[in-house]
This record gives structure tokens, sequence and C-alpha cells, in this order.
């Protein structure tokens, strides 16, 4: 299933096989006046990218059918120049070299602080200047939860 909020302003793909994690960011991000494009599927958001252009990209990591990972590499392939977030409850198993062979800019943790996942998307966006890398840290809702800035 895909939604689509509101029609005007940066347009986001958030790819996430848990209902309820797309709702939380639907109702995170409704009155920041993006178009917000959700998938359950990472089959249906492949078919979204072949039909149209996005500003930017979220995907879960831990999907059935292909990970996230292998996500943002078909995005790579299909929409070389949208920047790319991924977002997980696993970032032990994911190591940042192969974030960063992937293009992705950022990567959120489950659960994210609602200003801090503002302000990376906004950042990733280019909607607001990033004034040092440290200062793109941890959109988690703890201090052990770590949002790395990649590029």
């Amino acid at each position: 299933m895909t939604i689509e909020l509101p029609r005007s302003g940066p347009a986001i793909l958030v790819v996430d096989d848990e209902p309820r994690i797309l709702s939380a960011l639907q109702r995170s991000l409704r009155r920041e006046g993006y178009q917000l494009f959700t998938s359950e599927s990472v089959q249906e958001a492949l078919v979204l990218l072949s039909s149209r252009s996005f500003d930017l990209v979220v995907s879960d990591h831990k999907m059935p059918g292909m990970s996230g990972i292998q996500f943002l590499e078909e995005v790579a392939r299909l929409q070389p120049d949208v920047p790319r977030l991924l977002i997980t409850g696993w970032t032990e198993e994911i190591p940042m070299e192969e974030l960063r062979r992937v293009g992705a800019c950022a990567l959120i943790t489950k659960p994210w602080d609602d200003a801090r996942l503002k302000a990376t998307l906004r950042r990733a966006l280019g909607m607001e200047p990033v004034e040092t890398p440290t200062e793109w840290s941890s959109a988690g809702s703890s201090s052990s939860s770590q949002e790395s800035r990649l590029r």
C-alpha cells in the first residue's frame, strides 16, 4: 500500500515492512509539507522509483525479499542523485563501509527522536546546512542510539 501526503514540497519515499513504523513516520512528518509516499514492500517501492522521481528515499534495513542495503543499491541505480537514508533497530549488523558504498548519507535508529529525525531529513534534502560532521548525530531516542553522518 502506498500513501501520498500532501501534494506539495519535496517527495520522500519511505519503505518499511512494518505498517506501524510507516504510520509513526507519517504522524511525525505530516505537518512538514512533504509529499510522503510509503510502501510496505520493496517490489512496490521499486515500481514507484521506476515511474517517478523522489527527493529522498528512506529504507528500513530488515525487510522480506531484499535488505535495505540491497534496496539502496537499486535506488542508486534507478535514481543516482537522490539522497538515501537507512532506518533500523539493528545497527550492530550494518557495516558503515556498506552504507557508504550504497551512498547512504545517514543511518537513523529506531526508536527515533522526532526533532532529530526531522532535522536529519531537512539536512539530507539540503534544506538545512550541516555545520560539522559530528553535529549530525543520533536521531535515536537514547544516547546509545546512533545516527551517523556518512558523507
